[in-house]
């Protein structure tokens, strides 16, 4: 396979945090093995000599790198990590047509193509390569953690098992019946925009946002829709995903094999999340001494986005890496 690396001044005006004068950052590219090139920034910390650790971020599910995974992605370089924070294959800069698609199986090879770039960076150490996945990215993650044995260690945060909410409904509410009529609605727009040659879009994060919308919903509304998260690229800012996007996620489950990841899994959620029950029921699946849960007090399912109300656990995660990549 062949690997494409390309060095670019990453922008860092284009983030929804802060810059870090602890760390360079380097715009890099880098093709799955479906041959679509992945965008990364690339975060360095300043006065480390490697080999060093190093690990892969993305997320959240229709975020961009320059929303919560850089930032999660420079906090770790801050630590003396090698990172990269990509946008998924038919996202942000990264290549892959049609535009704003997401696959359980491409989007878990997106991490292990990050796997492959890391691996032959002179700087990195390929026996210490983790990853981290936040939101629909943490079922990737934990998905690529039971495929890929170079993946040492995994932590997802504020997870959701994409195929699951799909399929199911929130709180697994839909039968067989709704499921049934949600693919006939599926294939009748796909139908549609075959006709048209253009995917309709399936829309963002709600705007203008209902009185009566959930918490969740309102909390989502304050990340992707004001300046403390909003991004031009950012698929939850703008107009959403492909409406028949969801296809593959009905008819191909995420985690079939998570009870045989061999490796360090630390999966990360906030007491008051919606989506907690997903990073629960998930953990119960895992095997081995080398698992572990970490419930947030309090926490709410976008506050383990951004550091804004001071809850993300950096210095737990460090820890993790530091235990099992070594």
């Amino acid at each position: 396979m062949m690997l494409m690396m390309t060095h670019i001044q990453a922008q860092e005006n284009e983030k929804t945090f802060a810059p870090s004068d602890r760390v360079t950052v380097e715009r890099v590219e880098f093709k799955n093995r479906f041959g679509i090139t992945l965008a990364a920034d690339l975060y360095k910390p300043k006065g480390v000599e490697g080999p060093m650790p190093a690990l892969a971020v993305s997320g959240p599910f229709g975020a961009v790198k320059e929303q919560s995974s850089g930032l999660y992605a420079q906090t770790m370089a801050e630590r003396g990590f090698l990172t990269i924070a990509f946008d998924p294959s038919y996202t942000g800069e990264s290549g892959g047509e049609p535009r704003y698609v997401a696959s359980p199986d491409i989007n878990t090879e997106d991490f292990s193509a990050a796997v492959d770039f890391l691996s032959l960076r002179p700087e990195v150490d390929p026996e210490r390569i983790g990853i981290i996945g936040i939101c629909g990215w943490g079922g990737m993650a934990l998905n690529a953690a039971a495929l890929d044995t170079r993946i040492k260690a995994t932590v997802t945060v504020t997870m959701y098992d994409m195929s699951r909410v799909t399929a199911n409904g929130y709180f697994d509410a839909m039968d067989a019946d709704a499921r049934y009529e949600l693919r006939r609605k599926l294939n009748a727009q796909r139908t549609e925009d075959a006709r048209k040659g253009v995917a309709a879009r399936a829309g963002g994060v709600v705007d203008p946002l209902p009185a009566d919308a959930p918490q969740f919903v309102k909390d989502y509304y304050d990340y992707y829709k004001t300046p403390r998260g909003y991004h031009k690229r950012s698929l939850n800012s703008n107009e959403g995903w492909n409406t028949t996007s969801s296809l593959s996620f009905l008819n191909t489950p995420l985690l079939a094999y998570s009870n045989e990841i061999r490796s360090a899994v630390l999966m990360i959620h906030g007491e008051k999340a919606h989506s907690r029950y997903f990073s629960e029921d998930a953990f119960k699946k895992l095997t081995g001494d080398n698992k572990e849960l970490m419930i947030i007090p309090g926490a709410s399912h976008v506050d383990l986005y951004d550091n804004q109300a001071g809850v993300i656990p950096y210095d737990k995660i460090e820890t993790f890496f530091r235990t099992y990549l070594k």
